[in-house]
């Protein structure tokens, strides 16, 4: 099994728990090894070089052997020793993890068939709120998110009024973000202190060097910092190029190495074709609480209608491709060049689309608001979508002139309080199957 996710995810945290249950099961402990390869001396030895250490100390015994390797990018050919151990060693269970390196994509070609890939997004809203143990009102259970469009009017003003109380705790995750040592602050400036230092900052100065060799810093930062200021937008290289006077070979780089290390998201337009990849991506941070953490905007965030927005979006998004990209679902945005008109967020299974349009506003949105997704869904004959609203009170069915599309309004933080449902049952994948 292969973890992979972003530093202080929480990897280690699930490594030392699956220990826990192994010897509460009864697993003899001289059978279980965890180590982590951040360790100076550890990438000395290798991955051999440890084993051999582990039974010098720990005699073999009879019993499925459960090995716990950390940040095993840091080892040398970690990619061929796993090959080998999964096809040589069946005797042994291994799980690893890696924050600075898409163990995904590295493992994909020799390890179809032989492990399973796990990505660990930063804490869900719900997740968030269960760690804090901040009181929550009592909310009905949604299946899923196509449930909601068959409930009544007096459901809806009945269940937004009910959800108010998420909208500040909501904010307050946006604020602290979804890392579980900085969710646990109770002072945000701290939690944004420790998202800059402990977390953006390893990863720049020190992965970045250490494991891609990575030697102009200063403008790595000024790139990563670009993209805190237009998060949620359009990446246009010419004129990032332009106002950092850096070549965009060294940019481009930069972008796929930032994506690597698992601090970005990198959305590509709806279609097919060269075109396609000619177009200027999307790029969502992997938390919305890095954007104001790195431009230290504290609580200020909350005053800036435009950064709020941008916040949201990303924190939207991280929760719809979290709970489903593990199924097949890929992600794109639309944009018609022509009138300038978009589609934020689009869900394609398997040539099913869902879109979703994200409006953050005081106002209660309306059909005159909506002109590109609703031009969206009538280009390609989709029959339902989805805006993501701010006021509990703007939440419902949107009624159209057309009635062939439907649209079902949802305030941000119950829809990402539902999303990010632990207990959610498979069947909520339904949206996208049925």
């Amino acid at each position: 099994m292969l973890l992979s996710g972003a530093r202080q995810v929480g990897k280690t945290t699930l490594f030392l728990q699956a220990i826990e249950v192994l010897l509460e099961q009864g697993v003899p402990p001289g059978n279980i090894l965890y180590a982590t390869f951040d360790h100076p001396l550890l990438k000395l030895i290798g991955l051999d070089g440890l084993l051999r250490l582990w039974r010098e100390f720990e005699p073999a015994r009879d019993g499925v052997e459960y090995l716990f390797l950390d940040e095993i990018q840091a080892a040398k050919d970690w990619q061929v020793w796993l090959k080998h151990q999964v096809d040589f060693e069946k005797r042994r269970r291994i799980a690893v993890t890696g924050s600075a390196t898409p163990l995904r994509m590295e493992g994909q070609e020799s390890g179809v068939g032989r492990w399973h890939t796990i990505r660990l997004a930063t804490l869900s809203f719900f997740e968030y709120l269960q760690i804090r143990r901040d009181p929550v009102p009592a909310l009905p259970h949604l299946k899923s998110l196509i449930a909601a469009f068959n409930q009544t009017p007096a459901w809806f003003a009945r269940t937004g009024e009910e959800s108010r109380p998420l909208t500040g705790l909501f904010h307050d995750y946006l604020l602290r973000g979804g890392f579980p040592q900085s969710a646990m602050f109770a002072s945000i400036p701290m939690a944004q202190k420790l998202l800059r230092e402990d977390i953006v900052d390893k990863v720049l100065k020190r992965d970045m060097t250490a494991l891609f060799g990575v030697r102009r810093i200063l403008e790595l930062e000024q790139t990563f910092l670009y993209l805190c200021l237009h998060e949620g937008g359009l990446l246009d290289m010419q004129e990032l190029c332009k106002n950092l006077e850096v070549k965009k070979p060294t940019v481009t780089n930069f972008i796929a190495l930032l994506e690597a290390t698992h601090l970005i998201y990198r959305l590509l337009p709806f279609g097919y074709g060269k075109e396609i990849l000619r177009a200027k991506p999307k790029i969502y941070l992997a938390d919305p609480a890095i954007a104001p953490s790195v431009l230290l905007k504290g609580k200020g965030l909350l005053e800036d209608a435009a950064l709020l927005g941008q916040a949201v979006e990303t924190a939207f998004f991280k929760h719809v491709f979290t709970r489903y990209y593990q199924h097949g679902i890929s992600f794109s945005y639309w944009r018609d060049g022509k009138k300038g008109q978009e589609v934020d967020i689009i869900a394609d299974a398997g040539g099913r689309l869902i879109p979703f349009e994200v409006k953050y506003r005081s106002q209660n949105v309306g059909p005159n608001e909506l002109k590109g997704l609703i031009k969206f869904c009538r280009e390609r004959n989709v029959n339902r979508g989805y805006v993501i609203t701010k006021d509990a009170a703007d939440f419902g069915a949107l009624a159209l002139m057309s009635g062939d599309i439907k649209l079902l309004k949802i305030p941000a933080p119950l829809a990402c309080y539902w999303l990010g449902r632990s207990e959610l049952e498979a069947a909520d994948n339904q949206e996208f199957e049925a």
